[in-house]
């Protein structure tokens, strides 16, 4: 398992985008429509993968602390039978994309705090990069 990114609730995306390349770091890509918002993934100059997922709902009450973070597995099965053999609750896992190699779930800890299980397809590099996003 590796952490990949933080997903941090903005209030003003155009402000935040402004503060946060300003600080140094580059815009790889964005999801406009997803339900958690629009997000928009960064990373610095230096760093070979996303690091800060910035995530933008003005519909959503903006709460302190990161929106949620993300955690690579390698077997999503594996992954939740052993989280579930542990009593830890676990969302059915999804496909983004509709395959069945590509798989996210979700568990939240017990302060509320929500983390994201990704499943890679074959192939993909270990975090999310420029490629994600190149047309």
């Amino acid at each position: 398992m590796r952490t990949l990114h933080f997903g941090l609730r903005v209030a003003d995306l155009e402000r935040s985008l402004a503060f946060y390349t300003g600080v140094g770091y580059d815009v790889v890509g964005d999801v406009p429509e997803t339900p958690l918002g629009h997000l928009t993934m960064l990373k610095l100059p230096g760093d070979e993968f996303v690091t800060i997922e910035l995530v933008h709902d003005p519909s959503e009450p903006l709460t302190a602390g990161p929106a949620h973070f993300v955690i690579k597995v390698e077997s999503m099965d594996s992954t939740v039978e052993a989280l579930i053999a542990r009593g830890i609750a676990v969302e059915a896992p999804t496909s983004p994309d509709g395959s069945d190699t590509f798989l996210t779930a979700w568990i939240t800890d017990p302060d509320g705090n929500r983390i994201e299980l990704v499943q890679w397809p074959p192939g993909h590099l270990d975090g999310l990069g420029v490629a994600d996003w190149s047309d």
